[in-house]
């Protein structure tokens, strides 16, 4: 899709206070400074770049090809980037060259675009434009198969750490520092100039960023730094690190299946001619950019990254995974509960639950806990809510339990020796992860007390299945959200009534100390799977668990 034909647009699912602000003239560096740049949001401001000299000076439409050639000069060198990938231009060192080019060749080549810019590609004129003494014709012929391909990208103007990579530091009598940034201690101030409509890839800059269009048009997408794991970061490790893995023109849904979800969460904003825009620093960006458009660009280390102490780094790193821990665990919590995977759901008192060739009626379980013997039935206590949830649970472990001992088939009550925990038990793997989260629809919704009450009704009357339950199919979400409620339900009891919980919950268990260590290996397994997700959303990286 050429840049053109995209309008701006927002982003359904894009917070409505990450939206990029607008203002129809620049903001007075303090306001800037105050107001603006500590929100960490993209702005757009109208008319910065209206007084500067290079507005007029530069416009290829109106000589300006023509004005930076005799202003540069015959004999200067730029470096210029080379596109393995058509129009696109991707930050993988694999997908492009840098190549040094006199500037007066990329001015002619712009100017011989301008007269004929539907003319066919003439790969031998491209060889041309680039060919130096460094560089043997062979080597380039591969990389300039289109005369759509060069592109003037991050040539300094200003560079305060290397002052010698500033070939283009004559243009800067043509531009003004904007007064919205007025003051700030820049790094370096760039040029960006491109003869044909070219993309960028998604990537993001380390410093806040001034766009400034002197020419042309550019229509930026943009997306915030917590939309990383729909972007897929490369390895943090890597030479590309703060470039987007997904292809911008043709993304591998299979392979990247977040990447779908995109769009929703990003903004796309149109920077015409005098237009500026204010990136943050980590604010994913992805340009495209018209025939002959011309920008100047002001990079600047944040407030934040300047007050960053070198000897806090280890703890900021820490805190900052533990954060992100923290929110990727709440998410997969609740997202395990909305998840739709059998008709467990579904289940009523008068169904027989079954596993393998067990059996047994769970209403007649509560009609006999209804005899004269059995007034005190913890069964009686519940709430109808709270004992069609018990049902689903206990139909839930009978029906994804395979009994391998087909001699000992029911637990009709509590004192039935029948159902031996000896016997053998496993899931099947397939089954794991849906199971899981049938166990979460379940017991998430409960209230903590209500959940307590159905747990000690489990202990008295069907202590096998509760222990099956935690020993054999609770997996690592399923170990968390019980320990979480555990959590509420303490802050909710006295002590006494903790203990009394406590007591004959564990008291079904053989071992004891077998359970505490389900509950507590399916928690860490869970915070390491968690762990690994944050890492692979936002780092690019992958890690296997430790044996």
């Amino acid at each position: 899709m050429r840049a053109e034909d995209a309008g701006e647009f927002v982003g359904a699912r894009l917070d409505a206070g990450l939206r990029a602000a607008r203002f129809g003239s620049p903001p007075s560096a303090e306001e800037f400074a105050a107001a603006i740049e500590p929100r960490n949001v993209p702005a757009v401001f109208r008319g910065v770049v209206k007084d500067w000299a290079a507005s007029s000076r530069w416009d290829p439409l109106h000589g300006g090809l023509d004005y930076l050639l005799e202003k540069v000069g015959h004999d200067v060198d730029v470096e210029v980037m080379i596109s393995n990938t058509g129009h696109v231009f991707y930050g993988d060192l694999r997908s492009h060259e840098r190549v040094h080019v006199p500037f007066s060749r990329f001015i002619h080549s712009c100017k011989s675009y301008l007269r004929h810019p539907n003319a066919a590609s003439d790969s031998s004129k491209e060889k041309e434009i680039v060919k130096e003494p460094t560089f043997s014709e062979e080597g380039c012929s591969s990389s300039s198969e289109s005369s759509e391909q060069l592109y003037i990208a991050q040539v300094s103007i200003l560079n305060t750490e290397n002052k010698e990579r500033c070939s283009l530091e004559v243009l800067k009598e043509d531009i003004q520092e904007p007064t919205c940034v007025k003051g700030k201690p820049f790094s370096s101030i760039n040029i960006w100039m491109n003869r044909a409509h070219l993309r960028s890839s998604t990537h993001y800059d380390p410093h806040h960023n001034l766009l400034c269009v002197v020419a042309g048009c550019k229509r930026v997408t943009l997306w915030p730094p917590s939309a990383s794991p729909c972007l897929y970061p490369m390895p943090v490790y890597g030479e590309a690190s703060n470039h987007s893995s997904v292809s911008i023109e043709e993304p591998d849904y299979s392979s990247y299946t977040r990447a779908r979800y995109m769009k929703e969460y990003s903004e796309r904003v149109i920077l015409n001619c005098g237009d500026a825009l204010f990136i943050p620093e980590g604010w994913y960006h992805q340009v495209d950019s018209d025939d002959l458009t011309i920008a100047i660009n002001f990079w600047w280390k944040s407030r934040i990254m300047y007050e960053m102490f070198e000897h806090m780094d280890a703890y900021y790193l820490r805190r900052i995974l533990s954060r992100l821990v923290d929110k990727e665990m709440n998410k997969m919590v609740r997202e395990s509960s909305l998840c739709h995977s059998n008709d467990s759901g579904s289940f009523h008192p008068t169904d027989k639950a079954s596993g393998g060739s067990e059996q047994f009626d769970l209403h007649n379980q509560v009609e006999n806990s209804a005899s004269s013997d059995k007034k005190d039935s913890p069964l009686q206590t519940l709430k109808p809510s709270t004992l069609q949830a018990l049902y689903e649970l206990i139909s839930l472990v009978h029906n994804s339990v395979e009994i391998v001992s087909q001699n000992e088939t029911t637990e009709p009550t509590s004192q039935d020796a029948s159902y031996n925990q000896s016997n053998e038990r496993k899931i099947a793997a397939d089954d794991s992860s849906l199971l899981e989260k049938d166990i979460a629809k379940i017991i998430l919704p409960l209230k903590s007390l209500e959940l307590r009450s159905m747990l000690l009704a489990m202990a008295h009357t069907f202590p096998r299945t509760l222990e099956t339950l935690v020993l054999n199919i609770l997996g690592p979400i399923g170990a968390e959200i019980l320990t979480r409620k555990f959590d509420e339900m303490d802050q909710q009891a006295t002590k006494e009534q903790q203990s009394e919980f406590y007591k004959i919950f564990y008291s079904v268990f053989d071992d004891q100390y077998a359970a505490m260590d389900a509950l507590l290996n399916g928690k860490e397994l869970f915070s390491f799977q968690v762990f690994q997700n944050v890492l692979d959303q936002y780092i690019g990286v992958h890690v296997d668990r430790p044996n």
